[in-house]
């Protein structure tokens, strides 16, 4: 609610009703982001727990970007 143009955000239920009440279109939506951010939180938390070092990382958002990308790359061959 509010994040913005081109933002997808869950639609809200409504109040007092369970999430049965929302047409099919509007769960499956909701679904289909909540996975999406699902991964991107398990992402940053295994980067953030394996490269202790990112946690405490002070630079700007452009050039922390490259080290994140080289640190995402060498989880995958971690694993």
């Amino acid at each position: 609610m509010g994040a913005g143009i081109g933002i997808r955000v869950p639609a809200r239920r409504p109040k007092g009703q369970s999430e049965q009440a929302l047409h099919a279109d509007t769960r499956t939506t909701n679904m289909l982001i909540r996975d999406l951010r699902a991964l991107g939180e398990r992402t940053a938390a295994e980067l953030k727990e394996r490269w202790r070092a990112l946690k405490h990382v002070t630079l700007s958002p452009s050039r922390i970007s490259d080290i994140a990308r080289a640190a995402l790359v060498l989880n995958g061959h971690w694993k």
